[in-house]
């Protein structure tokens, strides 16, 4: 007999740190183009967001370092984002997304000089991470 048996290939994402444990909520100022409702990811037309366990985001980017006062502020930003790319909320939501991120970190302790640089980062260099070649694509191993 076979010491195991697995299926030949995985398929997967590569660019992901956290994952939330525990359901999230925001209620947030956006109307998706309908309701949405992803296996990780819902939103209502009145803004209601529900992120739920199992979703994986990758915390901060750029040249900085994740800290307890970012994780709700990043999360939140990548969310928006996802859903940019998805093509379910306009991208007239990247500015705002940008600033969800900057108030949701100094509500969180962050400094505002600290927050306020990454809102100028993401302000002005953002614009890539909302484009829908920028969503992660599947891989397979082998």
């Amino acid at each position: 007999m076979k010491r195991f048996e697995a299926d030949h290939s995985l398929y997967f994402r590569r660019g992901y740190k956290y994952v939330v444990t525990r359901q999230f909520h925001m209620r947030l100022n956006v109307v998706p183009y309908a309701p949405v409702d992803l296996p990780f990811i819902k939103l209502d037309m009145e803004g209601n967001l529900s992120v739920l366990r199992g979703y994986a985001w990758n915390g901060a980017s750029g040249p900085t370092w994740d800290t307890l006062n970012s994780m709700r502020g990043s999360l939140g930003h990548d969310v928006l984002y996802q859903l940019i790319r998805l093509g379910l909320i306009d991208i007239k939501y990247k500015q705002y997304a940008d600033q969800v991120l900057h108030d949701l970190c100094v509500e969180d302790g962050m400094y505002s000089f600290r927050a306020d640089y990454w809102l100028w980062a993401v302000l002005n260099f953002g614009m890539h991470s909302c484009r829908p070649s920028s969503e992660p694509k599947e891989e397979v191993a082998p």
